[in-house]
């Protein structure tokens, strides 16, 4: 690991300010030199392979004070980004109101990850992509734009097959930000030019500039993930395959939320992880179900729409039909549910 200064930030215009105040501030976060840590299980991990090179660590663990909380009303769900996984995976109004958010946290890491990492560094976290994480190869457009991508003719398995371009076929690992894009979740932030409010599914950013990861801007912080109140929360689920049954990525996986009337669909939310670039959001599949009603037959048919524009490489081709599968074991499982 490369030296690095360390400093403390008591509230979100010290952060901020330290951030936005130092020679190269105005580079992509995923490059500056001044990087946030909180819980650090992500930044620590990539600084140890020498993938990001901060000059400074600015820890905001002090701005849980304020960001630290969950709350609900009637309006919905407020996530503090500052909460930890194991907190809100454990709360009774999330598991009782929102599950698919309280699974996709406990199937996520393991249990000491969940006690130390926070929502808003979840969220963040970066590829696993094999390419991106070892610098002994030179091909990866996230480390080095321009470079090109290693994955398109190498061993891409685990990688993405749904907004991809030749640019980059890295996976987005996550799966708290599933539940959240499924949801119709906003990101509350406080940046240089203030708050400001972004509608989760377009806090990442596509495939053609690798290195550009989201929206967020430097110095920006992730304050709290708000998630609107709805007829589906209570009828939502997040169903993760994968090669062993704990402490590992999806290589396919769904959020499924569903507002039924009987067995009619009325209002259906899907998203996908372990295929795509980016937390996926199925349009297409949610539109096949809405004002039909739900069945093995329909389930399938909204699960290949959801996958009518993968482009797979040689050796994640098979994602395609687990992902089909993946998306209607989920829709079926979220039927089944007694809410």
């Amino acid at each position: 690991m490369r030296p690095f200064a360390y400093s403390r930030a008591a509230d979100v215009r010290t952060a901020v300010g330290a951030a936005t105040g130092t020679p190269g501030h105005r580079t992509p976060p995923t490059s500056a030199p001044v990087q946030f840590i909180a819980g650090g299980t992500t930044m620590l991990d990539l600084m140890k392979l020498d993938v990001m090179r901060p000059s400074a660590l600015v820890d905001i663990n002090g701005l849980s004070t304020e960001h630290g909380s969950i709350s609900v009303d009637q309006g919905g769900l407020r996530l503090g980004a500052f909460v930890h996984m194991a907190a809100a995976a454990e709360h009774s109004d999330v598991l009782r109101d929102y599950p698919v958010i309280a699974e996709s946290l406990q199937l996520a890491a393991s249990a000491q990850l969940r006690n130390m990492a926070t929502l808003g560094g979840n969220v963040l976290q970066r590829t696993r992509c094999s390419y991106f994480r070892d610098t002994a190869w030179n091909a990866c457009n996230k480390r080095a734009p321009g470079s090109g991508c290693a994955a398109l003719e190498g061993v891409n398995r685990r990688h993405a097959l749904l907004g991809v371009s030749e640019k980059c076929i890295a996976a987005y690992p996550g799966d708290l930000a599933l539940a959240l894009v499924a949801l119709g979740a906003t990101v509350e932030t406080v940046g240089p030019g203030g708050k400001r409010i972004v509608p989760f599914e377009r806090l990442h950013t596509g495939s053609d500039m690798p290195e550009v990861e989201t929206v967020l801007l430097p110095g920006e912080v992730i304050t709290a993930f708000v998630v609107p109140a709805g007829a589906w929360t209570r009828r939502s689920t997040y169903v993760k395959v994968r090669d062993r049954q704990s402490y590992e990525f999806a290589v396919t996986s769904a959020a499924v939320a569903l507002d039924l009337d009987g067995d009619t669909v009325r209002e259906a939310r899907i998203a996908l992880g372990g295929v795509a670039y980016r937390p996926w959001r199925s349009h297409a599949a949610e539109a096949v179900l809405k004002g039909k009603s739900l069945d093995t037959s329909l389930a399938t048919r909204a699960a290949r729409a959801a996958f009518a524009d993968a482009q797979p490489r040689e050796y994640n081709r098979f994602k395609i039909d687990l992902g089909q599968r993946t998306i209607e074991r989920a829709l079926l499982q979220a039927q089944a549910m007694v809410v």
